[in-house]
Formats: structure tokens, C-alpha cells, sequence
């Protein structure tokens, strides 16, 4: 064969293999802009109370509106935390914060409205012809913080941390439109203290405030001083609401880990959030406590449970003079960083962070989240000083290791998986289709308008039919520790979505379609 002819062969075949392969790689990019906006949807689904009139969510309608008449007050609004029709306090909370960090943290790169293709106004029974995702993340926060105000600020020393019993809710699958089961009201005082779900609505008050401090200052300084009352009665008032109110809140959400962590993490919000003048009372309180509140301990989980690790890295990057517990920060860097001294986290096959079978997914968007600020922190040190980098034993870690780590995660929940599933509904072509959610497992109102009652709607979670609205957004609790995962209303573990999970997602989404990576890496 001629050698001219066979090099331009060669040349060809390496061509069009480059082309093939760069057309790969673009089908297997994610579009996150997409996913951050379906993220902060699934929030409107999850709404109870007096909708709004842009509602995106149209297969649901107003719902708990008497919530709050067992005890003569005003407790409509706020969100259901999962499947089911029962407003948590805790993890409501803890929702908010971290909605209102993903806000702070990354707002600023969260894309504008669409210019270009729009899809059709309504989308598997959703209105997607809304503002930018700035302004409906800052709605999911505000939908939450109204609520929580409430909560704070009925009655002088009381908080209220539920609505509904657990246990007559789950005895019932029914729609929040019909739901009839006993709306019971549950609050913490200074004779039956909580200052784990007080603390972190303190935290949660203070972290919204610094959303709306620029664009509306009246709502901010309302936000503050509510979360200045509450938490001097978490601190005041010092107990677990899991011994006050152990009947109701466990095993729910009991509140494991203690009330320590909350109050630190309240506090370093307060600090934040506060003015010039008032930032001393909250750094006096954080230099005076740290040690007795745990803050020197290592640990190595995140969630609306323990807040351990992530107030550690919050105070040593937004507190000046606490970077002594950097270390302890670092320590936790290092146990996800496979390799590295120090590492202890398990993967699955596919790549998964894995916690626990329960709902595994809150801990990998929490965990991503945090990779993600701190790999932002050390990148803002390198600028200003030179060099900011972890060291686990004799691996350097690297903002751009941090960032790694965290876009498997995230890649991995939107379908780079071995099931080539994508874990948030609604993103992708294969999903899950029978999400552990009452209000997406039945039809809605505006298409059965009829009432469906307690029993009757077990049908709707035995059935093997699809989901008849598609919970857009949601993120389910995942495959187990071999990626193995079963589609199935039955199976609440792997199949309930939460808003706990959702919330530090908005910020992670937001990170990766605004071009963080490059963003804080490069000079």
C-alpha cells in the first residue's frame, strides 16, 4: 500500500476517533443549570398552606390551612419534609439554613432565565416559565423563613417545632388537599425546653436574613431579631427536644447527636448575620463555649442532625481568630479523600458516598456541599497568601481534588452510575417512577377533584402504575452500598425524596452550572 495513502488512512481514522469520542464525552455531559432549576421546584411541591398564584407546581392546591387552630395561633405555610403530610420543625429548619447558605455561598452563580429555547409552559404538570433561579431559590427560602417567624414568634418563650402526629399521618396515604387526621401542634418552652430545634431556627432566621439583606431590609432585620430571641431561648433554656417530646419526634427526627451543635451553629450564624456592633456578643459566646459545645472534637458527618463538622469549617473561615479549628476541618478533608491519611469513608462500586441505607443521598449532597465552600475558602487563601492546600499524611489536597470529589457525586446522582440512572425526578429519560410521595403517587386535585380518603389511598402506594404527577426535582434516598436500587413505593428508604437532601444541592448545582471549577481556581 502506498505510505502516503496509508498515513492519510491513519489520520482519517484518528479524526474521525477524536470526533466519536468528543461527541461522547459531550452526551455524557450534564446540564446543571437544568438540575439546579428542577432542584429548587421540587421545594414548591413540598409548600403547605395558601398557594401562591405563580405556582409552579400546579398539580397541587392549598392545603393545612387551619394549622395552628388546636392552639388558637397562626402556623400555616412552611413545607412537609418528605413523602408524607407532617411539618418537622428540625429538619424544616435545617432546610432553610441551608437553602439560605446555597443563596450566600453560590447566588451569585446562579444563571439568569433562559434566552434561548424555552420549553412549553407546562411541563409534566409544572409552570416552567418562571423568573431566574436567584429569584425562585430566594422564594424556597422565604416560603420556609415565613413559616418559621411564625413558629418563633406566636407566643412570648414558646417555639413551635410541629404540626401533625407521625403516627396518625402514616396511617393514612392520603393527598395534603384531603388529608383529615389530627393536626396536633407540638412546642418547646422554658418547662419543656429544645434548644436543638431552637437553635438551629435561630440559625436558620439568622442565615435567611443575610438573603435579604440587600433586597429587602425591613424582612432582614425582622428575620434577625427573631433569630437573636430564639436563640437566647435555646441557650437560656437548655435541653433536648427529644426528652421533651420523645413521643412524637422520635425515631422521626430525634435529635441524636445533642443540642451542643446547635448552639454553636447558631451562634456562628448570629455572628455573621449581625452587625458590627453585635458581632462581639456572638464571638465572646463562640470563644467561651467552643470547647464545652464540642467544637474541638472530630467528626465526620453533616446533616440536619449534627452540624458538628460543618460548623467547624464555617467558624475557621468566617471567624477571625478561630482558625484553630482548621485542623479538625482538615481531619474530616481527609477521610473522604480516598488514599489519603486519614481516609475512612466508603464508596460504592460506582463511585457513591455511602453513610447509611436510610436516605443516603442527604448525606452526599451535604457532603458534596461542604467540599465545595471549602475547596472556595482554600482557593480565596491561595489568592491572598500564596498557597492554601490540606495536608492528609503525604497527600496534598487540592481545592480542585475538593471539586473533583464533589462533581462524582453530583455526576453520579444525575445518572453517571452503573444503573445509568438519574436519582433526581424529572432529569434525564430514566428516573425514578415511583417516588415514596403521597402527593405524587395519587392524581391531584385539579384531575380527581373527588376526595380520597385515609384508606383508600393505599391502593395508590401498592401500585405498580408510574407516579401519576412526577415529583420534578426531587432527589430519592438512593441506591445501597453495592448501587443496587428498587423502584418501589414500598421501599422508603431508597425512594422517599426529602428537602433536607434537596437544599444543599441548590448550592452545589449552582457551583457547577455557573463555572465555579474555574471560577476559583484560576487566578
Amino acid at each position: 500500500m502506498n505510505s502516503s495513502k496509508s498515513r492519510s488512512s491513519c489520520l482519517l481514522l484518528l479524526l474521525v476517533a477524536t470526533i466519536l469520542c468528543l461527541a461522547v464525552h459531550e452526551a455524557a455531559a450534564f446540564n446543571y443549570a437544568d438540575a439546579l432549576d428542577k432542584a429548587i421546584l421540587f421545594f414548591e411541591a413540598q409548600r403547605s398552606g395558601k398557594l401562591p398564584s405563580n405556582q409552579r407546581a400546579t398539580w397541587r392546591a392549598d392545603s393545612g390551612l387551619s394549622d395552628g387552630s388546636a392552639d388558637q395561633v397562626d402556623l400555616v405555610g412552611g413545607y412537609y419534609d418528605a413523602g408524607d403530610n407532617i411539618k418537622f420543625g428540625l429538619p424544616m429548619a435545617f432546610t432553610v439554613t441551608m437553602l439560605s447558605w446555597s443563596v450566600i455561598e453560590f447566588g451569585a452563580m446562579m444563571p439568569p432565565p433562559p434566552s434561548r429555547w424555552l420549553p412549553p409552559p407546562f411541563f409534566f404538570g409544572f409552570n416552567l416559565t418562571g423568573g431566574g433561579q436567584l429569584d425562585n431559590a430566594r422564594a424556597a427560602v422565604r416560603w420556609g423563613a415565613d413559616y418559621l417567624l411564625k413558629a418563633a414568634t406566636a407566643r412570648p418563650n414558646t417555639l413551635y417545632v410541629q404540626v401533625a402526629d407521625p403516627y396518625q399521618d402514616h396511617r393514612c396515604w392520603e393527598r395534603p388537599e384531603d388529608m383529615d387526621t389530627p393536626r396536633n401542634v407540638y412546642k418547646v418552652t422554658p418547662e419543656r425546653p429544645g434548644s436543638d430545634v431552637a437553635g438551629e431556627t435561630a440559625a436558620a432566621l439568622a442565615a435567611a436574613s443575610l438573603v435579604f439583606r440587600a433586597s429587602d431590609v425591613a424582612y432582614s432585620a425582622k428575620l434577625l431579631s427573631a433569630a437573636r430571641l430564639v436563640f437566647d431561648f435555646a441557650d437560656r433554656y437548655r435541653g433536648s427536644y427529644s426528652d421533651s417530646l420523645s413521643s412524637v419526634v422520635c425515631p422521626f427526627y430525634c435529635s441524636y447527636s445533642g443540642y451542643h451543635d446547635e448552639l454553636l451553629w447558631a451562634a456562628s450564624w448570629l455572628h455573621l448575620a449581625s452587625p458590627s456592633s453585635d458581632k462581639d456578643v456572638y464571638m465572646s459566646y463562640i470563644s467561651s463555649n467552643g470547647h464545652a459545645l464540642g467544637a474541638e472534637q472530630d467528626d465526620f458527618t453533616f446533616s440536619w442532625d449534627d452540624k458538628r463538622v460543618a460548623t467547624k469549617g464555617f467558624l475557621q473561615r468566617k471567624v477571625d481568630g478561630l482558625q484553630l479549628y482548621k485542623a479538625h476541618t482538615d481531619n474530616y478533608i481527609c477521610s473522604l479523600v480516598p488514599g489519603a491519611n486519614g481516609f475512612q469513608s466508603y464508596y460504592t462500586p460506582g463511585g457513591l458516598l455511602f453513610k447509611e441505607g436510610d436516605s443516603n443521598m442527604q448525606y452526599v449532597t451535604s457532603t458534596a456541599f461542604l467540599l465545595l465552600t471549602y475547596a472556595k475558602y482554600l482557593a480565596s487563601n491561595a489568592l491572598a497568601a500564596g498557597a492554601a492546600t490540606v495536608s492528609c499524611g503525604s497527600t496534598t489536597v487540592t481545592p480542585s481534588t475538593l471539586i473533583s470529589i464533589a462533581k462524582k457525586q453530583v455526576d453520579y446522582i444525575l445518572g453517571a452510575n452503573p444503573a445509568g440512572m438519574s436519582y433526581m425526578v424529572g432529569f434525564g429519560s430514566k428516573y425514578p417512577r415511583h417516588v415514596h410521595h403521597r402527593g405524587a403517587s395519587m392524581p391531584s386535585v385539579r384531575d380527581h377533584p373527588a376526595r380520597i380518603g385515609c384508606d383508600e389511598g393505599f391502593r395508590y402506594l401498592h401500585s405498580p402504575e408510574q407516579d401519576r404527577n412526577v415529583l420534578v426535582g426531587a432527589v430519592v434516598g438512593g441506591p445501597d452500598a453495592g448501587d443496587a436500587f428498587a423502584d418501589s413505593r414500598d421501599n422508603y428508604a431508597q425512594a422517599e425524596p426529602s428537602t433536607y437532601t434537596n437544599a444543599p444541592l441548590v448550592g452545589v448545582l449552582a457551583f457547577f452550572a455557573g463555572g465555579g471549577a474555574h471560577k476559583i481556581t484560576t487566578p
